[in-house]
């Protein structure tokens, strides 16, 4: 659709051949880039078909049809497209008890199908606490709607999701990142490969806001982990217009869409450098990086020894997606870092062996629209690596007490942005810290 607008603006009639389940995304890509009028036609041929036979017979059935676009007289619509009428914003959306709230916001399309709590202006308000930047602050242009995300708007729906004030300086700089051109986030939050962004928190505001390293730190339970990468979620809806069957075309889906944040834990091998310093940033300074994954595997080692650790991740590293998020509890960490491994070596060790025969990756059978690396091999059984290079592997310490590994497969690179802190941050911190689960103990 991109490519159409590009030659429509250069005065060439373009048409775009869309899979009948794609219209919708179609009309929004092209009014998200200010031409809601580019000509679409509709056709049948299987998404990323390779049968060249009904692909032929896909496009055959709509030729009259691309002949038509091309030719017909643009409409007076299509010409000078009207406005859409916007609501006029009072401040005020809707009064109603709790329940006719949920169904109102829910009917507009505004939650992720769980309840909201009401972002009222006092409960913003007291969000906006969490930041020193003025409440009409842009932060940036979110695709693919090109929405605004100003730092109320990142407060509204961080309300919504449950979250503390605190989580403020995380959330304005989880957009910050979102928005690197290096995140790519504009392919993966709308490609219909469901990835998921995935956060990992360092630094010390890993313990002012109780963000879980420790055991089910991907699991549901803790307000940090839980309703910061929901509010993430609600902000790519709402404010960057990723709408699920619209926009967001994710096959099948993925659920660490609903929430996927972890803190590593970088006191459990003090001899290994955190993610955030991997990435650049001092081990004192409180970062949050986002990577997207879309297909995450828990692994158990063939042995407790660095052997048995190292043995089991080879082993289970899969073709095709080529970036890998390895998770280590502490234990297998500890025992590598004694057996003199750091997360450098263990990168550079899972690139050089970490292979398959050739005829196990989607290049070696030419599959469309995958980047070939230069010259495929000749053979079939000829050994290719798993991952694209050293660099496409991070180690996190992270989990608790068990065998269990994780290992999140995707694509892209990792970016991090530190964290800015408002001046009042210590009694805002005090404030909320006792937020915390307290379990019946037995």
């Amino acid at each position: 659709m991109y490519d159409a607008v590009f030659t429509e603006r250069l005065g060439t009639p373009a048409v775009v051949l869309v899979n009948e389940g794609f219209t919708f995304d179609a009309r929004s890509a092209a009014s998200g880039k200010g031409m809601p009028g580019v000509r679409i036609v509709p056709e049948k041929v299987p998404c990323e078909c390779t049968v060249a036979e009904a692909i032929a017979d896909g496009v055959r059935e709509v030729v009259d049809d691309i002949v038509s676009a091309l030719t017909a007289p643009l409409t007076p619509e299509e010409r000078s497209p009207s406005p859409r009428p916007t609501d006029v914003s009072t401040g005020i959306a809707f009064r109603g008890d709790l329940e006719e709230v949920q169904r109102f916001f829910y009917r507009r399309g505004w939650t992720d199908g769980l309840p909201v709590i009401p972002p009222t202006r006092s409960a913003v308000d007291e969000m906006l606490t969490g930041t020193d930047l003025p409440p009409d602050h842009l932060v940036g242009k979110m695709m693919p709607r090109q929405g605004k995300v100003t730092v109320e708007k990142i407060a509204i729906n961080a309300v919504m999701a449950g979250a503390l004030p605190t989580a403020m300086p995380l959330l304005i700089a989880g957009v910050e990142a979102l928005l690197d051109p290096q995140a790519r986030f504009g392919v993966f939050e709308v490609s219909t490969g469901s990835w998921a962004p995935f956060w990992i928190v360092n630094g010390p505001i890993r313990d002012q806001l109780c963000v879980n390293a420790g055991t089910g730190a991907l699991s549901p339970g803790d307000i940090a982990n839980a309703t910061i990468g929901r509010a993430m979620g609600l902000i790519v809806k709402n404010l960057g217009g990723a709408r699920k069957g619209i926009e967001d075309m994710g096959v099948l889906g993925n659920p660490g869409k609903y929430s996927m944040v972890a803190a590593e834990n970088e006191e459990a091998v003090p001899e290994w450098e955190p993610l955030h310093v991997r990435q650049g940033f001092a081990r004192e300074e409180s970062c949050i990086t986002v990577s997207f994954p879309n297909s995450y595997l828990q692994i158990w080692p063939y042995g407790s020894d660095a052997r048995g650790i190292v043995r089991a991740i080879l082993a289970n590293m899969v073709p095709r997606w080529r970036q890998l998020t390895l998770l280590l509890p502490p234990g297998h960490a500890r025992v590598l870092a004694e057996d003199g491994w750091t997360k450098a070596e263990l990168a550079s060790y899972l690139y050089e062996y970490g292979r398959t025969p050739a005829y196990r990756t989607p290049e070696f059978w030419g599959t469309p629209g995958l980047q070939q690396r230069g010259r495929p091999p000749l053979n079939a059984e000829d050994p290719v690596p798993l991952l694209r290079s050293p660099e496409s592997a991070r180690i996190v310490v992270v989990g608790g007490p068990g065998a269990f590994m994780g290992m999140a497969y995707g694509a892209g690179t990792w970016v991090t942005r530190a964290v800015r802190l408002p001046a009042d941050w210590e009694r805002l911190v005090r404030r909320y810290r006792s937020y915390v689960p307290n379990y019946l103990r037995y």
